[in-house]
């Protein structure tokens, strides 16, 4: 484990072998006298490292014939803008359901391209919890429903993702992709941008379905078409190779340490240790989210008062424990606990937590 123990929200922590991969692969990769970061996209070399992401990406979630496997620069911030340039249709309407800053900023920006709607919010509560079924007001005319799986600055995620009917399901997981199994070939596209639980900043991949793609609109500028992604298998122009390379070695890392099901019970582990360790202190720790509602990437708390979170982050940093600062926009404080996050570190983080207590409480 690293001597820094990082709970930064993104760009995240990385798996300790992914990154030795890299270190071992930088100065000559695969015998060609060149550094992984200067290799041509056209090689054979990098070839071969891009369609293995793709393929475990595939294995990993099981996805069907109908589903296809793209990497695209922009962040999810470009998705937002894409995904209704492409699947509303002139005089159609899409469904959001907002849970927080994410899916509010997705939400304005399809407003900006074509008519979009909230069809379930979390804000009259503060977004501290997810809209339960019952609060939803769907269109089942909806060109899609939106929804943003993980909220890194309320700490809120969806444990069930609703059902839309006939409607598209489409959704924005940077924040907990890979973080467990789930039924990918539900959705007719998901986005995530790699930078939190799948490797450096970059890249952003996105799962389509092929059959819904046919319907998107072909219309528009080259670049802002899944459809140029996907006729060429990414390599329409240079693809963010070093990004896709270290996704390709997180994916192995998911894959060596047992697949999403090993993910899932780790990160459950990490979560319930420290939420667990929030809740022994009541009158000096508060998580504000509803527990049916609480994220296992991005545990957000508070301390009795803006001066001891202060002192609290200044003295876990002098510790090692960097990030546990909370969104500028909240405030409080916030570990993020990604798949690559030990249990270890977890463990540290708790130790210092009952300790800081004691000695301020």
């Amino acid at each position: 484990m690293s001597t820094t123990l990082n709970f930064y929200a993104g760009p995240a922590i990385l798996p300790a072998p992914a990154i030795e991969r890299a270190k071992a692969d930088m100065p000559d990769w695969a015998g060609t006298g060149m550094s992984v970061l200067e290799i041509s996209h056209r090689s054979a070399q990098y070839d071969a490292v891009h369609h293995e992401a793709m393929d475990l990406l595939k294995a990993l979630l099981g996805l069907d014939d109908d589903h296809l496997v793209l990497f695209i620069q922009g962040g999810a911030s470009l998705q937002f803008a894409m995904v209704p340039m492409n699947f509303i249709p002139p005089g159609g309407s899409a469904d959001y359901v907002v849970t927080g800053s994410w899916s509010q900023k997705a939400l304005k920006e399809a407003k900006i391209v074509a008519s979009a709607r909230a069809a379930a919010t979390g804000e009259p509560g503060g977004f501290t919890r997810i809209p339960g079924p019952g609060e939803y007001e769907l269109d089942p005319a909806a060109a899609y429903l939106h929804v943003t799986s993980n909220n890194t600055i309320k700490g809120t995620q969806f444990h069930d993702f609703p059902d839309s009917g006939q409607v598209p399901l489409v959704a924005d997981m940077s924040s907990d992709f890979l973080w467990r199994p789930f039924d990918a070939n539900r959705f007719h596209l998901i986005y995530a941008g790699a930078q939190k639980n799948v490797g450096p900043s970059g890249v952003t991949i996105v799962i389509v379905r092929k059959s819904w793609l046919e319907k998107a609109n072909g219309k528009l500028p080259t670049m802002l078409r899944y459809s140029t992604f996907a006729d060429n298998e990414s390599l329409y122009n240079t693809p963010p190779t070093f990004a896709i390379y270290m996704v390709r070695n997180v994916l192995e890392w998911v894959r060596d340490e047992g697949g999403l099901a090993a993910m899932e019970a780790r990160n459950r582990q990490k979560g319930g240790l420290l939420y667990g360790t929030i809740e022994a202190h009541p009158a000096f720790y508060r998580c504000p989210v509803d527990p049916a509602s609480r994220s296992f990437m991005n545990v957000v708390f508070r301390l009795p008062s803006e001066e001891l979170e202060a002192k609290f982050v200044a003295e876990a940093k002098a510790q090692g424990m960097v990030g546990l600062k909370g969104h500028r926009s909240v405030g409080g404080c916030r570990a993020s606990i990604y798949n690559a996050m030990p249990l270890a570190g977890v463990q540290a983080l708790c130790a210092f937590m009952e300790e800081f207590a004691r000695r301020n409480g």
